[in-house]
Formats: structure tokens, C-alpha cells, sequence
């Protein structure tokens, strides 16, 4: 399930929040960037913010060929070689998190859902039987100019008798479409402090964001929007 779709639902877990603590008080136009173009395959684009969500979908596809990095805040080495994955770790960023380098292999489901499951993004190309995913390598740097954020970060290209899990996963909540372009505007209206906690790091991480997110979804040149409170 992708983390806007636990949003609405209200299933937050760490995943969801963590999409949310860098945006302070205020509003956000044009953000987690999604869209759909159905013709004999299917194309889906979308901005950074949905790498994982990608990653864990293809891994419902089969064994496919896997290469790129994996950024986690843990060190991921005993996990990998317990699922037989090749990869070596280096610390980047001050030490703030691990940056796993992912040689080309096969991966099976399983072995691909271990990394996604783990890291805090997943920066991975695949390419299976009928499916191919492409994820730039480097994250972007966090702004408010919307007009600067990169609808083209993933890339997946994908054969149509995939169309219910994808249907259900990233669109469920829109008709069916041949092209579907979604934004999201985010309205921060206060964050809430967590209680009795000192640790000013721990404060930062554990902060939530409450508000409201409006989805708003062109579909063949018809606009549906939508509107969601939220607190993550």
C-alpha cells in the first residue's frame, strides 16, 4: 500500500512519517507527483517520494534483475547475507545513514521486499519478465518551489495484466483512465510535539505534522479533487 493511500486510510506507520518530517508549518503546492499513461503497456511516472512504494509493488511481479543503491539508517549487512544478497555498505552524510551499493543480479521477490523493508529509499533499477523500473540515484534537495520537483525520479514501464495491483495500489480511490496526473497541495497547520520527550534529536524525528492533503487528479482532461485531514 502505497503511503498516501495510508494517509487517507489513517494506517500511519513509520514509512508514512517519515515522508512528512521535512516539511515545517505552511503550505506545499504540487507535491508527491504521480501519473498513469495506459496504452499497451503500462507507464507510470512519479517524484521521489514513491520509490519505495514502487520498489515493493514490482515485488509482487516475479525474479528480476536488480542494481543501484539502498540508503538505510541501519547497517543492513547481517539482513543481506541472511537473504544471499550482494552488496557492500559505506556511511555517508555524517554518518546519518548507510549507503548500500547493489551490483547487477538476479533478486528474487522476497530478497527485493528485504531491502525495500529496511531501508529509508530505495534507489533501485529492475527490469523482469515484463515490468522495468527506473530510479534516479540521487535524492533531491528539499525546497517549496514546486515548479523545480521532478515528476520523472521513477520511472516504471509495465505490461497491462498488472493493471488491477497497480489500479488498486496508486489509483484506487480514481476511475479507471487512460491518463491520470496527480499532485498533492499539503497544508501543515501545526506540528505536535511529542510529550516528555528532552532529547531535541528525538523531538525532530518523533514531531508529527497535522493538517490537510488535497489530491487532485487530472483524468482525461477531467479534474477530481480531494481532501484529506491528517495527522502523521
Amino acid at each position: 500500500m502505497n503511503f498516501v493511500k495510508k494517509v487517507v486510510e489513517k494506517k500511519i506507520d513509520e514509512n508514512v512519517h517519515r515522508q512528512f518530517t521535512r516539511f515545517g508549518k505552511g503550505e506545499y503546492g504540487g507535491r508527491f507527483l504521480l501519473s498513469l499513461w495506459k496504452t499497451k503497456k503500462i507507464k507510470i511516472k512519479s517524484s521521489f517520494e514513491f520509490a519505495n512504494d514502487l520498489i515493493a509493488l514490482c515485488s509482487d511481479f516475479g525474479n528480476c534483475k536488480v542494481s543501484g543503491i539502498v540508503m538505510s539508517k541501519i547497517n543492513l549487512s547481517n539482513i543481506m547475507k541472511e537473504k544471499n544478497i550482494e552488496g557492500n555498505s559505506e556511511t555517508k552524510k555524517g554518518g546519518l545513514y548507510y549507503q548500500i551499493n547493489i551490483p547487477n543480479q538476479e533478486l528474487t521477490g522476497d530478497q527485493l521486499k528485504s531491502l525495500e523493508e529496511n531501508s529509508y529509499f530505495t534507489l533501485l533499477d529492475l527490469e523482469g519478465e515484463d515490468f522495468k523500473l527506473k530510479i534516479k540515484k540521487k535524492l533531491p534537495k528539499p525546497g517549496k518551489n514546486e515548479d523545480k520537483i521532478d515528476g520523472k525520479f521513477c520511472q516504471l514501464e509495465i505490461d497491462e495484466k498488472f493493471y488491477p495491483k497497480i489500479k488498486e495500489d496508486l489509483f484506487w480511490d480514481l476511475p479507471d483512465a487512460k491518463k491520470i496526473n496527480i499532485k498533492h497541495k499539503l497544508i501543515i497547520e501545526s506540528i505536535v510535539m511529542p510529550e516528555g520527550e528532552k532529547d531535541f534529536a528525538k523531538i525532530r524525528e518523533l514531531a508529527k505534522r497535522k493538517g490537510k492533503i488535497i489530491r487532485e487528479a487530472e483524468i482525461d482532461e477531467q479534474k477530481i479533487i480531494k481532501e484529506y485531514e491528517f495527522e502523521v
